[in-house]
């Protein structure tokens, strides 16, 4: 593992590890931890947190598929959303819409961050033969004529909005969501301008790499209900990576696309219904990720600034969402102590390759709220000219929340990291003994890599 010397540079430390399995076969893990006294029943440890609400919810809030929310352990409580607060960021000032055309990706595709970052990023497809046909097949959904359309004339019966949140929760996981969030819209999470033609469409090589992007108006309604779905990233995957090797752009592409599809198709059913729906999804966004999920009790931020962290799966995730004016009830932002656990973890930071992510104790002010601030220029050159893989997901691979396996010991961990600073970095040490998030499980790695693609070439 890695640790941040007195100069600020990384240092590579010694590190006492034990295997985990044998650590829980001994039963030693829950002593180690000396929280078996409170947790009698480690299998109850999700329902008990569950249970830890201060308001009723309403019946709208739960699904008949899943009529328990999955929060893997951490204990989870709901806020209020004011206009002080989103969720558990604090809101400072005026914020201002944001769009793509300056955001690290934005910069790289212009050429702004470098040629070899450049067309780095303009040849995922090719260096990674899996991310080319996972990127075509999403280029096919991203045009504005699959993502918006016009409502039927007739609007057809509905339930009331309660019993019609529960069937769009329905809806999401028939769809195979891992897990779905309704929420008020803020507007100020629209974009104020989108790139011309999508970047996405460069970057899948539909368009080609020379085709000039124009930063244009977003003029589109802003609708006041957002639903966003989340499909996990594969863990074993993960733990066979390095988190930027030739298999990580693809594990965020595979989970972009189911979530495109899940929200294109609830889009158009909304529609079908007779009211207006807007499908968001990586290849075409109409507004930015992180204030949705929030305002859907999807997570918090975390340390890696634009990063939303679900109670279960971290932010090992990819999401996509639906903005809509069929009336449902709107779900209340979470709290499960995240920004706690981020103010002693500092993993993600200490492990960065391009050491873009922020050292610093607590949030600051970015654009009208708190937060970390990444270096996103950083995080794109290296991400877009990364040559030891393709893309990256280090963060994804080394935060604790993100790289738990499903068993009682790991809900548990997730129990202690959500109880304040000093639960979290006792978690945090655990995690190191074992070596989660460093260590590589070579018996699930099942993908080939071609290193010899991972070249980049910069045309003469």
């Amino acid at each position: 593992m890695s640790e941040i010397s007195k100069n600020g540079e990384k240092e590579t430390k010694p590190q006492y590890q034990v295997s985990r399995r044998g650590f829980l076969k001994t039963g030693a893990a829950a002593a180690a931890m000396g929280v078996m006294g409170a947790i009698a029943a480690p299998s109850k440890v999700a329902n008990a947190a569950i249970h830890d609400l201060n308001y009723t919810p309403a019946k709208g809030q739960w699904s008949k598929l899943r009529p328990v929310n999955n929060y893997g352990g951490a204990t989870v409580h709901f806020v209020e959303n004011n206009d002080q607060w989103l969720g558990t960021s604090k809101i400072v000032g005026p914020i201002k819409k944001s769009g793509e055309f300056n955001s690290g990706f934005g910069l790289a595709t212009r050429g702004l961050l470098g040629d070899k970052a450049r067309f780095g990023l303009l040849s995922q497809g090719e260096r990674s033969p899996l991310t080319g046909g996972i990127m075509q097949a999403l280029g096919m959904i991203s045009g504005d004529e699959t993502v918006m359309g016009t409502p039927r004339k007739d609007k057809l019966p509905i339930p009331d909005p309660e019993q019609m949140s529960q069937h769009i929760k329905d809806l999401a996981y028939y769809l195979r969501a891992d897990d779905v969030g309704i929420g008020q819209m803020p507007s100020y999470g629209y974009y104020g301008t989108k790139c011309m033609p999508p970047i996405t469409l460069l970057a899948a090589g539909i368009l080609p790499p020379q085709t000039p992007i124009a930063e244009v108006p977003n003029t589109e309604p802003e609708y006041p209900y957002v639903i966003t779905v989340a499909v996990e990233q594969h863990l074993e995957t993960y733990l066979a990576s390095t988190g930027y090797d030739g298999i990580s752009v693809c594990q965020s592409m595979r989970c972009y696309h189911a979530t495109a599809n899940i929200a294109v198709i609830m889009a158009r059913y909304i529609r079908n219904l007779g009211y207006n729906a807007r499908a968001h999804h990586f290849g075409n966004y109409g507004l930015t990720v992180p204030p949705a999920l929030i305002a859907s009790g999807l997570g918090e931020h975390t340390r890696t600034g634009d990063c939303v962290a679900h109670p279960r799966m971290g932010f090992r995730n990819k999401c996509a969402a639906v903005t809509t004016d069929l009336p449902l009830v709107a779900d209340k932002p979470i709290d499960f102590g995240m920004l706690d656990f981020c103010r002693v973890c500092m993993k993600c930071a200490v492990e960065c390759p391009s050491k873009a992510i922020s050292l610093d104790k607590d949030p600051v002010e970015m654009n009208g709220y708190l937060r970390w601030n990444s270096d996103y220029k950083k995080c794109a050159t290296f991400r877009c000219g990364n040559e030891e893989g393709v893309n990256c997901g280090r963060c994804i691979k080394v935060c604790p929340w993100n790289s738990k396996e499903n068993s009682w010991f790991h809900e548990a961990g997730l129990w202690i990291g959500s109880k304040g600073e000093t639960a979290s970095t006792m978690l945090k040490a655990i995690d190191d003994m074992f070596g989660y998030g460093t260590e590589i499980v070579d018996k699930y790695k099942w993908w080939l890599e071609w290193p010899e693609l991972h070249k980049i070439n910069i045309p003469s």
